[in-house]
């Protein structure tokens, strides 16, 4: 067998190396300096401590710029400290739901993603890396922060530095690394995913759906991967596995740039989806994210499920999957800024309902401890207890699950819920690549405006709208499970008639910064359910953008994105 040796590496500190919500993100040229990426990944390992030696970790991505080039790096690096053995995924690919579920199954110390989900690739791109914990979900902040201040101190990082492996081809790949055995197996991207996706949803019934075996005419679908990491997945899934006709699944070719397309599955980015589907003979439509972990569900001509209303009508409807028939329902959660549909499903089945910070870490604590079932948040995140991650495709066959078992329409099964809670129009506005300094001077201003002694109470109005502050905060979460808080989560303004402004700084992106307004209104007229959302929720905008003096801050007259 072959025997290469460790060498230690003189290094310096880089400046910023703290993972936001979702890993480390940055362009593609800050991780193409020498020494960079190194430093991020051997401060990942050492947060490890003991549990490194000997251990098993997965490594994977969404297939961007820059992603094979980190693979082998983290080879030779994990080669370097003890790590005993690698799943890495064929030609560095794994969905991060994938990555989640092989953690599960093979009970590994946990696994290193490569991505900046739905940011932009290519040279100029992002790229992004991201710890998973043993769990299969995020790191926790205490990991994250152990992780941040190893890279404020690190002087040297170990490597392999002869080590090369095959990444395209599947097999299992052994050295000595001065007398220990290291072992590098390259595994098929999407077997044990589909697997689990097999155990959990009713195939039989989502194929007559979709064939029209029934005897009713078959259901149209229009699948779109945005050349990112669920590509293959797609193919396997909607292809192979439920008959789903090649020309029916597009951009299934996961791409180092995403052929051009930024891979955000909303109404903005995948448009291309949602111009074919409203003229096309569709009754479905599906759209994910570069990683593989946010969907976009639509109905006929382009029907838009917002995600705050598709995690309640799964909610309404999980006990027809079989996975939750098996496992009971054991509560729902949603982000803190997600609109509030799933509480009133919460109430009426009279099942607990949690809202947490954004970013999935803090459905995991729940999950582990038995007590949530489905999860969701408003940026296209869905998923559920079956990983630790959300997971765009589970999302659309659960999608399909419902539909075949109701035997409704998109649009019937939104109309018909909304007849039986009411509907929460819900709206996000993004405002993409800000000045830094003006955005927090932005949020400073918010925040002592709503910390006033006087502002709850306040009046504020809009045409022929008014609305009575309730409260105001900035948002603080206490996890129910480990007792830690997080503060400082987001600006809310929540008034007497159920409705709500939010303001947050997201976490995200890998420069600048960018402010997302969330507004949501409740209604229980029926013949509101079907109006324009931005028309039912333009007083709300009007105010807070007034209240904010967004425009006068960022020199913006529009939002980059609405949702």
């Amino acid at each position: 067998m072959t025997s290469l040796s460790i060498t230690s590496i003189d290094t310096v500190i880089f400046d910023g190396q703290k993972p936001g919500t979702s890993g480390l993100r940055k362009a593609v040229k800050v991780f193409q300096q020498q020494h960079y990426t190194e430093n991020f990944v051997q401060a990942i390992l050492d947060a490890q401590g003991e549990k490194l030696l000997g251990s098993t970790l997965v490594i994977g991505g969404d297939g961007r710029y820059y992603g094979r080039e980190a693979v082998q790096k983290i080879i030779k690096i994990a080669a370097a400290n003890g790590v005993s053995k690698l799943l890495v995924g064929q030609n560095g690919i794994l969905s991060t739901p994938a990555v989640s579920t092989i953690i599960r199954k093979n009970k590994t110390l946990g696994g290193i993603v490569l991505t900046a989900s739905h940011n932009p690739g290519g040279p100029n791109g992002d790229f992004g890396i991201k710890f998973n914990c043993e769990n299969g979900g995020p790191a926790p902040d205490a990991v994250t922060n152990k992780i941040y201040e190893l890279t404020k101190t690190i002087k040297k990082y170990k490597i392999v530095n002869n080590l090369h492996v095959d990444i395209d081809k599947i097999q299992s790949f052994s050295i000595q690394v001065d007398g220990k055995p290291f072992t590098v197996d390259i595994i098929d991207s999407v077997n044990d995913y589909t697997a689990l996706m097999k155990e959990i949803f009713d195939f039989d019934s989502i194929k007559n759906l979709l064939q029209g075996s029934d005897g009713n005419s078959s259901f149209n679908v229009l699948i779109n991967a945005m050349n990112g990491v669920t590509g293959p997945y797609v193919k396997r899934i909607f292809g192979k596995e439920l008959g789903v006709s090649e020309s029916n699944m597009v951009n299934c070719v996961p791409k180092e740039d995403f052929g051009g397309l930024h891979p955000d599955p909303n109404l903005t980015y995948a448009a291309d989806l949602v111009n074919a589907v409203k003229s096309g003979p569709y009754d479905f439509g599906a759209a994910f994210d570069g990683d593989g972990d946010r969907n976009m569900i639509i109905g006929n001509k382009a029907f838009f499920v917002n995600p705050s209303d598709s995690l309640a009508i799964l909610a309404n409807n999980l006990n027809v999957i079989p996975y939750f028939r098996k496992t009971g329902i054991k509560g729902y959660a949603r982000s803190m800024p997600t609109g509030a549909a799933v509480d009133r499903v919460a109430t009426k089945t009279n099942i607990q309902c949690y809202e947490v910070p954004t970013g999935w870490k803090y459905f995991g604590n729940l999950m582990d401890a038995g007590k949530l079932s489905l999860c969701g948040e408003e940026s296209f995140g869905t998923g559920s207890d079956h990983i630790r991650e959300k997971d765009g495709i589970w999302a659309a066959l659960a999608w399909l699950n419902v539909i075949a078992s109701v035997k409704k329409p998109v649009e019937q099964i939104l109309l018909d819920h909304w007849g039986i809670y009411g509907r929460n129009f819900f709206t996000r506005y993004d405002y993409e690549n800000c000045d830094s300094d003006k955005s927090n001077k932005m949020m400073e201003y918010v925040e002592n405006l709503i910390n006033k002694n006087d502002f709850v109470g306040t009046k504020l109005k809009s045409g022929n709208k008014t609305y009575v502050v309730k409260e105001a905060d900035n948002y603080s979460y206490k996890d129910p499970i480990d007792g830690s808080v997080s503060s400082k989560q987001g600006l809310r303004i929540l008034f007497e008639d159920g409705s709500r402004i939010i303001f947050r700084l997201s976490g995200t992106g890998s420069s600048g910064a960018t402010i997302r307004l969330y507004i949501e209104s409740y209604e229980s007229d029926p013949s509101t359910f079907v109006q324009d959302p931005q028309v039912i929720l333009k007083p709300l905008v009007d105010i807070s953008l007034n209240l904010s003096k967004l425009g006068e801050y960022t020199g913006r007259d529009k939002p980059t994105v609405i949702t």
